[in-house]
């Protein structure tokens, strides 16, 4: 069975970055963009305290995206804002003036004409963006990479996308929609940064400081002013990125300890860090995980910087382990409610759990300080989006943790 490898960071506490534009004033105004459109509403955060219990600390709190806009996981929140800002960059306005009801208008829409929105993805952020453009009375062309979900290219299509399956891995398909969009004169919405590329990953990350600043707000309505340690999953490292800097905007040296996951086969951040001399590092080749939403091997260049000079540890983790969380999730201990988690989005339950319970990483909880007082705080950002493979995991047993 593969290990789990782990990474103290070594750069942390040479700060250099800026996280000025996650900050709460700007995530305030991509939450106010969010609040306006009719399918909001806050997505839940469970309190997993029976679980907690089991595995001696002070709480465990999921903040679950399985609930977000009705499409079963988060990646809307950045691709809907970061449209949002390019359409009020366009009229000449501020993101502030231009709320949903307004984008939609027929006056909006031949103000600005029309326009095509294009992007890659394995599934959630290309349903994201499908679903924001038809609601925006615009069109929208999705490429995923091969190995993708049928059902999940099947649910992009139903959202009014042209969308395909191409023969190339993520970001070499990444690299071909940037072509075709250049070719066409098509908008971008990528989370991926690059050179010359920077500006709507940015606005993608505040969108999803959204889900960070929620889970804030909840805490605290449980007496709970901040958690002490944050696991969040690392594809690109836009989520982490955008929850890494929220948090340290918010509390500057006394932010949470936080934890980057990310799948062995695509663990581009990890082997960055490992390197240790402040520069990206690629993955390539098919990057086979069953943690799709993980599976990228080049960093955002941007949510990069943030980990870098924020982030605690970065942690490699195989199939099994996102396997191992999906079953803690959707079998919950006495009175916890089911959380149903996809492979994406379970990998940091699992690893938590093999934290507190294996002896093997015993010096990784160390260095942590995980113990009896800690209040831990995960993000589970997908649901069931591949019914069939949540079941084939959950109910049939694939990916055993145990041999």
């Amino acid at each position: 069975m593969e290990k789990i490898q782990w990474e103290a960071n070594k750069m942390l506490g040479k700060e250099k970055v800026s996280t000025d534009f996650l900050s709460e004033t700007e995530i305030q105004k991509a939450k106010y963009f969010h609040q306006s459109f009719p399918e909001y509403s806050i997505t839940p955060l469970r309190s997993l305290d029976n679980l907690a219990k089991h595995l001696g600390v002070a709480g465990i709190y999921v903040k679950d995206e399985s609930y977000r806009f009705g499409l079963n996981a988060f990646k809307v929140l950045g691709g809907s804002f970061a449209m949002g800002k390019f359409l009020a960059q366009k009229s000449g306005k501020d993101i502030g003036e231009l709320d949903y009801h307004i984008l939609t208008s027929e006056e909006t829409r031949r103000q600005l004409g029309e326009i095509t929105f294009a992007t890659t993805t394995d599934g959630n952020h290309g349903r994201g963006v499908a679903w924001t453009a038809n609601r925006l009375k615009q069109k929208s062309v999705v490429y995923m990479p091969k190995g993708s979900s049928e059902t999940r290219l099947a649910n992009i299509r139903a959202e009014g996308a042209e969308a395909s399956i191409v023969d190339m891995n993520y970001d070499d398909a990444v690299r071909m929609t940037a072509e075709q969009a250049e070719k066409h004169g098509w908008i971008i919405v990528q989370d991926t940064a690059w050179e010359g590329y920077e500006e709507i990953p940015a606005w993608i990350m505040q969108g999803y400081g959204t889900m960070a600043a929620e889970a804030l707000e909840q805490l605290r309505e449980l007496n709970i002013n901040k958690p002490s340690h944050i696991f969040v999953q690392a594809g690109v490292g836009s989520l982490a990125g955008a929850v890494q800097g929220y948090f340290a905007s918010v509390f500057g040296q006394d932010r949470p300890r936080t934890v980057i996951v990310e799948a062995d086969k695509a663990d581009c951040l990890y082997k960055s860090v490992v390197a240790n001399d402040g520069q990206p590092r690629v993955v390539g080749g098919d990057m086979a995980t069953i943690m799709a939403g993980l599976a990228c091997g080049e960093p955002n260049i941007i949510g990069w910087k943030v980990l870098r000079d924020y982030s605690d540890m970065f942690v490699s983790c195989p199939d099994w382990l996102a396997a191992k969380g999906m079953r803690v999730l959707g079998n919950p201990l006495a009175e916890d409610l089911r959380v149903i988690s996809g492979e994406s989005g379970a990998v940091t339950a699992g690893l938590l759990f093999e934290l507190l319970t294996s002896p093997d990483l015993a010096d990784a909880k160390a260095k942590l300080g995980l113990d009896q007082d800690s209040q831990i705080l995960l993000f589970n950002t997908e649901g069931d989006t591949d019914p069939a493979k949540y079941r084939s995991i959950v109910w049939d047993g694939e990916y055993p943790s145990v041999k």
